[in-house]
């Protein structure tokens, strides 16, 4: 079974979010099997590609537990296999996932991916949430995953230090926050934390776009954004809302590959 490790959203090695990619090929492994990959990889996920009726199968880990949706390793997924040729650069690339049938395929130089938007509603924070991030908020939502926290500016999103132990105690995947963007070419910002998920800061977050998308669509009287994810490796992603789904779309880097031996 080959094994990649793939920096995502990232137009250089070093740079964007570290994904490795396992291609099971016809291979079954168990849950345990996979997760004790993931953790010995020690990345923010690890993904999984099976072979499934002329489609993949994708499943993503992190170090510690299984997600249900994840946009940097999904972009390596596809990458690994344009770089493998195991699908044809005109290709789409179908992926079963528990969050249903998401797709990829070449735009440009670019790999876009179509993903559900996932919509964030207005609520009150969780106990222990503003403390943690130490900002006060301009507005707090969640949807089935994460919170989301707007704050005021985007020197305050990059002067951020939450504190994880708190927020590891908040039962959600993560929390995203976000600000308008004041840098030149750039609509908004973002940082994303998950130190409930075995990651204190994720580098790149594409799913965390889904929720970003259709929250700052009627905020900026548009629907194509470029944002910037300010995490100290940071990463740029084009992003499209259409309808109830969201379009994502970056570069992708090899950095490793090679072949299991267990």
């Amino acid at each position: 079974m080959r094994l990649l490790q793939i920096d995502a959203f990232a137009d250089a090695p070093f740079t964007g979010n570290p994904a490795a990619v396992c291609l099971l090929g016809d291979a079954v492994r168990d849950d345990a099997w996979m997760q004790n990959l993931a953790a010995e990889m020690n990345l923010a996920e690890t993904a999984f590609l099976r072979r499934q009726d002329g489609d993949w199968s994708l499943r993503w880990f992190t170090p510690v537990v299984e997600v249900a949706l994840c946009g940097h390793a999904t972009l390596a997924s596809a990458h690994a296999l344009f770089e493998e040729g195991l699908l044809a650069p005109g290709g789409t690339a179908r992926f079963h996932t528990r969050s249903g049938v998401l797709t990829a395929r070449h735009a440009g130089d670019l790999i876009e991916l179509d993903f559900p938007a996932m919509v964030a509603r207005r609520c009150e924070p969780a106990e222990g949430l503003i403390e943690a991030l130490g900002m006060h908020p301009v507005s707090v939502a969640r949807n089935e995953f994460d919170y989301l926290v707007e704050i005021a500016t985007e020197d305050d999103v990059r002067a951020l230090t939450p504190d994880h132990a708190m927020l590891r105690r908040i039962p959600v995947r993560g929390v995203i926050v976000t600000s308008r963007a004041s840098t030149k070419g750039f609509d908004f910002v973002s940082r994303f934390f998950a130190p409930g998920s075995g990651i204190d800061e994720d580098p790149v977050t594409g799913s965390a776009h889904c929720a970003l998308a259709p929250y700052w669509a009627p905020r900026l009287g548009k629907t194509d954004f470029v944002a910037y994810q300010a995490s100290p490796r940071g990463g740029v992603l084009r992003v499209a809302l259409d309808g109830d789904r969201v379009r994502l779309a970056g570069r992708a880097v090899t950095v490793l590959r090679g072949d299991l031996a267990v």
